[in-house]
């Protein structure tokens, strides 16, 4: 069985393929800030958007999204802000998402994970 920090590592990646793909530039990648680690940071239309990506093999703990904790999206905020006054001056819209990933574990292609 896959340990856990294997399977996000995985789902960061299918998260990136799946932006990419649908057109979105990648501006960083598990950026880190003094109030914790953003994910993906990615720019769509010139609007910034922080990703969480939350990847899990089942739901016997819930979905993905659900596994955010107040605390977890505090820290977003606060890191987002330290991104933008650090690296993004010039973009005013900005927002932060969560991409939750639902995949088998024992698949061997990233892509066959994503649902």
């Amino acid at each position: 069985m896959p340990r856990n920090k294997d399977i996000g590592n995985k789902g960061e990646v299918l998260a990136e393929a799946f932006f990419t793909g649908k057109g979105f530039q990648i501006l960083s990648k598990n950026y880190r800030t003094p109030y914790g680690e953003i994910d993906l940071i990615i720019r769509n239309e010139g609007e910034v958007i922080f990703v969480e990506v939350k990847t899990r093999t089942n739901t016997s703990f819930g979905f993905g999204e659900e596994g955010l904790s107040i605390k977890k999206i505090e820290h977003m905020i606060s890191s987002a802000e330290f991104y933008l006054t650090e690296e993004e001056s010039t973009s005013k819209e900005w927002r932060i998402d969560v991409l939750a990933i639902l995949m088998d574990p024992f698949r061997q292609s990233s892509r066959d994970g994503m649902v």
